[in-house]
Protein backbone atom coordinates (compact mmCIF):
# COMPACT_ATOMS: atom_id res chain seq x y z
CA UNK A 1 0.00 0.00 0.00
CA UNK A 2 2.82 2.39 0.87
CA UNK A 3 4.47 1.70 -2.51
CA UNK A 4 1.33 2.81 -4.41
CA UNK A 5 1.02 5.96 -2.25
CA UNK A 6 4.67 6.81 -2.85
CA UNK A 7 4.25 6.30 -6.61
CA UNK A 8 1.13 8.50 -6.67
CA UNK A 9 2.91 11.20 -4.69
CA UNK A 10 5.87 11.13 -7.08
CA UNK A 11 3.57 11.28 -10.10
CA UNK A 12 1.60 14.16 -8.55
CA UNK A 13 4.85 16.01 -7.88
CA UNK A 14 6.06 15.61 -11.44
CA UNK A 15 2.73 16.70 -12.90
CA UNK A 16 2.58 19.72 -10.59
CA UNK A 17 6.15 20.72 -11.44
CA UNK A 18 5.42 20.43 -15.16
CA UNK A 19 2.23 22.46 -14.80
CA UNK A 20 4.01 25.15 -12.80
CA UNK A 21 6.77 25.35 -15.41
CA UNK A 22 4.23 25.76 -18.22
CA UNK A 23 2.39 28.45 -16.27
CA UNK A 24 5.63 30.27 -15.54
CA UNK A 25 6.77 30.24 -19.16
CA UNK A 26 3.41 31.30 -20.60
CA UNK A 27 2.94 33.97 -17.97
CA UNK A 28 6.23 35.70 -18.70
CA UNK A 29 4.90 37.90 -21.47
CA UNK A 30 7.58 40.10 -22.96
CA UNK A 31 6.62 43.62 -21.94
CA UNK A 32 9.13 46.10 -23.30
CA UNK A 33 9.52 49.84 -22.91
CA UNK A 34 12.54 49.92 -25.21
CA UNK A 35 12.78 52.51 -27.95
CA UNK A 36 14.04 49.72 -30.22
CA UNK A 37 11.15 47.25 -29.74
CA UNK A 38 7.97 47.49 -31.80
CA UNK A 39 4.94 45.23 -31.59
CA UNK A 40 3.67 43.67 -34.80
CA UNK A 41 0.75 46.12 -34.81
CA UNK A 42 3.11 49.12 -34.55
CA UNK A 43 5.23 48.09 -37.53
CA UNK A 44 4.62 49.83 -40.84
CA UNK A 45 2.75 52.70 -39.18
CA UNK A 46 3.54 56.33 -39.87
CA UNK A 47 5.03 58.26 -36.96
CA UNK A 48 5.56 61.94 -36.32
CA UNK A 49 9.28 62.79 -36.02
CA UNK A 50 10.34 65.81 -33.99
CA UNK A 51 13.92 66.91 -33.32
CA UNK A 52 15.13 68.28 -30.01
CA UNK A 53 17.83 68.46 -27.37
CA UNK A 54 17.97 66.42 -24.16
CA UNK A 55 17.57 68.76 -21.20
CA UNK A 56 17.91 66.15 -18.44
CA UNK A 57 17.90 62.42 -17.77
CA UNK A 58 17.01 60.61 -14.55
CA UNK A 59 16.86 56.94 -13.64
CA UNK A 60 13.45 55.39 -12.93
CA UNK A 61 11.99 51.93 -12.33
CA UNK A 62 9.41 50.62 -14.79
CA UNK A 63 7.05 47.87 -13.62
CA UNK A 64 4.00 46.23 -15.09
CA UNK A 65 0.61 47.65 -14.16
CA UNK A 66 -0.53 44.53 -12.36
CA UNK A 67 0.85 41.04 -11.76
CA UNK A 68 -0.49 38.22 -13.92
CA UNK A 69 -0.91 35.88 -10.96
CA UNK A 70 1.25 33.23 -12.61
CA UNK A 71 3.96 33.58 -9.96
CA UNK A 72 1.49 33.09 -7.13
CA UNK A 73 -0.28 30.18 -8.87
CA UNK A 74 3.01 28.43 -9.63
CA UNK A 75 4.18 29.01 -6.07
CA UNK A 76 0.97 27.58 -4.61
CA UNK A 77 1.30 24.45 -6.78
CA UNK A 78 4.95 23.86 -5.99
CA UNK A 79 4.61 24.79 -2.31
CA UNK A 80 1.63 22.47 -1.93
CA UNK A 81 3.48 19.58 -3.57
CA UNK A 82 6.54 20.11 -1.39
CA UNK A 83 4.39 20.49 1.72
CA UNK A 84 2.51 17.29 0.92
CA UNK A 85 5.70 15.28 1.31
CA UNK A 86 5.96 16.25 4.99
CA UNK A 87 4.38 14.24 7.78
CA UNK A 88 1.27 12.11 7.73
CA UNK A 89 -2.41 12.48 8.62
CA UNK A 90 -3.42 15.90 9.92
CA UNK A 91 0.22 17.05 9.89
CA UNK A 92 0.43 16.28 6.19
CA UNK A 93 -2.70 18.30 5.46
CA UNK A 94 -1.41 21.27 7.45
CA UNK A 95 2.00 21.05 5.77
CA UNK A 96 0.34 20.96 2.34
CA UNK A 97 -1.78 24.02 3.13
CA UNK A 98 1.17 25.86 4.69
CA UNK A 99 3.41 24.98 1.76
CA UNK A 100 0.80 26.27 -0.66
CA UNK A 101 0.41 29.56 1.21
CA UNK A 102 4.16 30.15 1.57
CA UNK A 103 4.75 29.09 -2.03
CA UNK A 104 2.07 31.50 -3.27
CA UNK A 105 3.59 34.40 -1.33
CA UNK A 106 7.09 33.57 -2.58
CA UNK A 107 5.89 33.15 -6.17
CA UNK A 108 4.12 36.51 -6.08
CA UNK A 109 7.22 38.25 -4.69
CA UNK A 110 9.40 36.69 -7.39
CA UNK A 111 6.97 37.70 -10.14
CA UNK A 112 6.87 41.30 -8.88
CA UNK A 113 10.68 41.46 -8.80
CA UNK A 114 11.02 39.97 -12.31
CA UNK A 115 8.50 42.45 -13.76
CA UNK A 116 10.63 45.49 -12.88
CA UNK A 117 13.19 47.01 -15.22
CA UNK A 118 15.49 50.02 -15.12
CA UNK A 119 14.34 52.98 -17.16
CA UNK A 120 15.08 56.60 -17.97
CA UNK A 121 12.91 59.68 -17.84
CA UNK A 122 14.27 61.83 -20.66
CA UNK A 123 13.26 65.49 -20.76
CA UNK A 124 13.61 66.92 -24.27
CA UNK A 125 13.28 70.53 -25.43
CA UNK A 126 11.96 70.30 -28.97
CA UNK A 127 13.20 72.66 -31.67
CA UNK A 128 9.74 74.32 -31.67
CA UNK A 129 10.26 75.28 -27.99
CA UNK A 130 7.95 72.68 -26.42
CA UNK A 131 9.28 70.48 -23.60
CA UNK A 132 8.42 66.78 -23.36
CA UNK A 133 9.32 64.10 -20.80
CA UNK A 134 9.36 60.50 -22.03
CA UNK A 135 9.93 57.40 -19.89
CA UNK A 136 11.47 54.37 -21.59
CA UNK A 137 13.73 51.40 -20.92
CA UNK A 138 17.38 52.24 -20.19
CA UNK A 139 18.73 50.30 -23.17
CA UNK A 140 20.16 53.43 -24.84
CA UNK A 141 21.91 56.03 -22.72
CA UNK A 142 21.32 59.76 -23.22
CA UNK A 143 23.10 62.85 -21.90
CA UNK A 144 22.06 66.47 -21.42
CA UNK A 145 22.77 68.46 -24.58
CA UNK A 146 22.47 65.44 -26.89
CA UNK A 147 20.43 65.90 -30.07
CA UNK A 148 17.61 63.35 -30.41
CA UNK A 149 14.54 62.34 -32.39
CA UNK A 150 11.19 62.07 -30.61
CA UNK A 151 8.92 59.59 -32.41
CA UNK A 152 5.20 59.54 -31.66
CA UNK A 153 2.01 58.46 -33.33
CA UNK A 154 -0.12 55.32 -33.00
CA UNK A 155 2.07 53.68 -30.36
CA UNK A 156 4.25 54.80 -27.49
CA UNK A 157 6.43 57.88 -27.77
CA UNK A 158 10.12 57.02 -28.17
CA UNK A 159 13.40 58.92 -27.93
CA UNK A 160 16.26 57.85 -30.19
CA UNK A 161 19.67 59.36 -30.86
CA UNK A 162 20.12 61.37 -34.04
Amino acid sequence: MKNISSLSLTRMGLISAALASVLLVTGCANHSASSSVYTYGQAQREQIVRIGTVQSVRYITIQTDKPSGVGAASGVALGGVIGSTIGGGTGNILATIGGGILGGLAGNMIENKVQKTQGLEITVVLDNGETRAIAQEADIMFAAGQRVRVLSGTGPTRVTPL
